[in-house]
């Protein structure tokens, strides 16, 4: 238990230092750019863009939530369209705003017994959302392997980002690396196991990929909108592409909830790969996080009557010890 906790420990201390760096170098680059500068960019978006942008994100959110809802229906837990959005906008504001005490997956899934959801199906419902989503991701990389590839070939540019936030020794990289291997083995067996329910409703497993096409649609939709306010043009397909490489930059978990990674890798592929200049590339990363974070604020409203309830459910005499043991 002390191992496990001081693994915990050095874990946290790890991603801690990560999203320091990696703020650090995205306020670097700011301020090589010019804070008035970067601030000009925001200000020539304008208010209407903005609001449209925030809405395109918003109908990305749902089509998250309908994505999760129809894999609930699937498995035959019969919870509400409604029951899924608080879980799923509770979750995120969690992840955006509480990510070293809970994350959002964690979060649904505690609040799964309060609403008579049956825990495994739900459990399993998760680890399949996740992959859906990465699935719909993985469809588009070979667009951004390629940009990268020919950027590589071209100037060798990419090996300096591929430097940044890695152990500068194998001691010190023994352990995350370890972590992440040990992670990926971890969601094999799960999804393979949880697959086996929604094989067998293959209806339900298209439902929710479709759902993460039209997120995605919305998503890119959302770039190419901030992108192209500030006079930089992106080909869809080039958005795509760019942005499954910063999704599964994002994914290595040396930051907490990819809180400076997500920005300092968008900036990079945008800039160096899209050939957007640096200024609008920053622009585009700060604008992105801000939207994130006020698509989440519905969350805040939700999350703690769920903390309450959980609150209430642990501390109840008969409840408590099925709830620690489940």
């Amino acid at each position: 238990m002390k191992q496990l906790s001081s693994q915990r420990r050095w874990v946290l201390v790890l991603r801690v230092t990560g999203t320091l760096l990696t703020l650090g170098l995205v306020v670097r680059w700011i301020s090589q750019q010019g804070w008035d500068e970067i601030l000009e960019s925001v200000g020539q978006i304008g208010w209407p863009l903005s609001i449209l942008a925030l809405l395109m994100l918003m109908v990305s959110r749902m089509a998250v939530v309908a994505r999760w809802f129809v894999l609930l229906q699937g498995a035959g837990n019969a919870a509400s369209y409604w029951e899924a959005a608080r879980l799923t906008f509770a979750g995120m504001f969690a992840s955006n705003f509480l990510p070293t005490t809970i994350g959002g997956d964690v979060l649904r899934l505690a609040a799964a017994k309060q609403l008579r959801l049956d825990r495994i199906t739900c459990a399993a419902s998760l680890v399949v959302d996740r992959l859906v989503a990465m699935a719909g991701m993985v469809l588009v990389l070979p667009v951004g392997l390629v940009i990268l590839f020919q950027e590589t070939l071209a100037a060798g540019s990419i090996l300096p980002f591929c430097l940044v936030g890695a152990p500068s020794g194998s001691d010190s990289g023994q352990s995350p690396w370890r972590s992440v291997r040990a992670r990926i083995r971890r969601w094999g067996v799960r999804f393979l196991e949880a697959l086996k329910i929604w094989l067998r409703r293959p209806a339900s497993l298209a439902a929710a990929f479709g759902f993460t096409l039209l997120h995605m649609l919305m998503l890119f939709s959302m770039i190419g909108l901030l992108l192209g306010a500030q006079g930089e043009e992106l080909p869809f397909l080039h958005i795509a592409g760019m942005w499954s490489l910063v999704y599964f930059i994002t994914l290595i978990p040396i930051s907490i909830n990819g809180l400076g990674v997500q920005e300092l890798s968008l900036t990079y592929v945008f800039s160096q790969l899209g050939g957007v200049s640096m200024q609008a590339a920053l622009t585009l990363a700060l604008l992105i996080r801000t939207l994130f974070w006020l698509a989440s604020l519905p969350g805040a409203f939700f999350l703690p009557a769920l903390l309450s309830r959980k609150q209430e459910e642990l501390s109840s005499g008969p409840e408590a010890p099925e709830g620690r043991g489940a």
